[in-house]
């Protein structure tokens, strides 16, 4: 199975994360998710990034910066690469059927998608690291 990338921008405003509720018709429908979506041919994955959240949530990537952690779905031939990233602007939802801001803790008991259940877990590990 051919290996496709996937970009995840993880944004994170005053300790809170931007995720979105995947479509119901989609896989994983109903299950939020780190906004992102598939690296096209000859883009690198700060331009599939950069396109991604214009055209999904109508913002402006600022930064793209380290890749945090990286999943590849079991079930598909998905790599998703979780990628820190700064914007600019308000996300209105455009390919989601709802986007919001989480704490941590929120996202840590809201019905995520597989990969991004792991990155929240990534992340809260990080957190207790940072914190002890």
């Amino acid at each position: 199975m051919t290996r496709i990338t996937v970009v995840a921008a993880v944004i994170e405003r005053d300790g809170h994360w931007l995720v979105g509720r995947r479509p119901d018709h989609k896989r994983h429908g109903g299950l939020w998710e780190f906004p992102g979506g598939k690296v096209d041919l000859g883009e690198d994955m700060a331009e599939a990034t950069r396109r991604e959240l214009a055209e999904e949530l109508a913002l402006e990537v600022t930064h793209v910066g380290d890749r945090l952690t990286t999943y590849h779905d079991d079930d598909s031939p998905f790599l998703i690469e979780f990628l820190h990233v700064q914007v600019t602007g308000t996300p209105q939802a455009l390919e989601h059927s709802e986007v919001g801001w989480y704490t941590l803790e929120q996202l840590r008991i809201m019905p995520l998608a597989p990969a991004d259940a792991s990155c929240v877990a990534w992340l809260s590990r990080r957190d207790r690291a940072g914190s002890a």
